[in-house]
């Protein structure tokens, strides 16, 4: 049977998909993922030759920001190519079936594709009633464990899913939890923010098709291609960080001139993220190039530390708490002491030359 299904590519041929986009694709997902370009002709082979991969993508207690998210990734004919990468049968936001017809196609999806499937879930699982979350008459736990069991790998989209987000904010009315905190034994990845870039949720959904495994992933399990660097490390801000430079309302001149936003509340120096290479929107910008802070929505219980717009406790780096001129100070007392130690290891230098009579080398300024 497994033979017998198209390939993603024939399906996008089928769609009036030209190979020139098919292409196009093919070479932004590759550098997305960090692949070199000898790496894009693996994943052209492999869209070429595999079949569509089988999803069931739940929503549990969640406000659907990541769906939206997916299906606004803009790279060349993405919203269909998306679609053709993945044979998503079963999403109660975006599937035309409803009630008992859209339930049918998750258990027949389960049953076709046991062990073959990819579970996508998108939101927390409430544990302290399961009346909280119900879908076609079972509790977001009993859905959870029945899709678990046959798949053969879960992505857990954005912070609900991944750490509870503001379900599981205190007080945490419905004892929300993330899926990895109750489901065991099998590959799970949590794919981070609120939501997650678009093209984040692109390039893992590709590398997994690409390789037929999970990416490496760090300790929190988010997928270290796009999770390894600090928003604050990729922020074009930083300069002015470094400098001392920084807003301290949103309505002065500060701000104006793009100063560094730490004191008005960015977590940007403990959040890590691709926000700052990857974009939002086209690429077009990001929170900070759009004037506000981060609010750390990559990180675990970032609902809880509010209020949103006080500054973290200092970060300790060059910079922070100190003026340019201060700095400037700070450096010109380093170069003098760099300069000092240089002339007397010379005059050391010279000394044991002359001691023993020997010709001086050219000397390095």
């Amino acid at each position: 049977m497994e033979n017998k299904r198209p390939s993603i590519y024939e399906e996008c041929l089928q769609k009036g998909i030209s190979r020139r986009d098919f292409l196009k694709f093919c070479t932004t997902v590759a550098a997305l993922i960090g692949l070199e370009s000898s790496g894009v002709a693996q994943v052209v082979k492999t869209l070429e030759t595999k079949p569509r991969l089988p999803v069931i993508w739940l929503h549990l207690q969640e406000c659907t920001c990541c769906s939206e998210s997916f299906i606004r990734s803009y790279h060349p004919t993405v919203g269909n190519l998306l679609f053709d990468n993945i044979s998503l049968d079963y999403t109660e936001t975006l599937m035309a079936a409803s009630g008992f017809q859209a339930e049918a196609c998750k258990e027949e999806t389960m049953k076709k594709y046991w062990g073959e499937y990819i579970l996508m879930i998108e939101g927390s699982i409430p544990t302290k009633d399961e009346a909280y979350c119900c879908v076609g008459g079972k509790s977001a736990m009993q859905i959870v464990e029945e899709c678990a069991e046959g798949a053969k790998a879960i992505i857990a989209w954005g912070n609900c899913a991944s750490a509870g987000c503001i379900q599981a904010a205190n007080p945490n009315p419905t004892g929300a939890k993330a899926i990895h905190k109750l489901i065991k034994g099998k590959p799970l990845m949590n794919v981070q923010g609120c939501p997650p870039i678009a093209d984040v949720m692109t390039g893992v959904i590709v590398y997994m098709l690409t390789y037929d495994r999970m990416p490496q992933l760090d300790a929190l399990g988010r997928p270290k291609m796009f999770y390894s660097r600090r928003v604050h490390d990729t922020c074009y801000r930083r300069a002015n960080f470094d400098a001392g430079l920084f807003v301290e309302s949103f309505d002065d001149e500060n701000a104006k001139r793009g100063y560094c936003l730490y004191k008005v509340g960015c977590k940007g120096p403990n959040t890590y993220n691709a926000c700052g290479i990857i974009k939002w929107n086209e690429s077009t910008s990001y929170p900070i190039q759009s004037g506000h802070p981060c609010l750390g929505c990559s990180e675990a219980g970032f609902w809880d530390m509010s209020p949103f717009y006080k500054r973290l406790p200092d970060v300790h780096g060059f910079g922070i708490e100190a003026t340019a001129d201060q700095i400037g100070l700070a450096v010109g007392a380093a170069t003098v002491a760099g300069i000092a130690v240089h002339a007397v290891a010379t005059n050391i230098r010279k000394k044991e030359l002359i001691d023993n009579d020997e010709p001086e080398s050219k000397s390095t300024i």
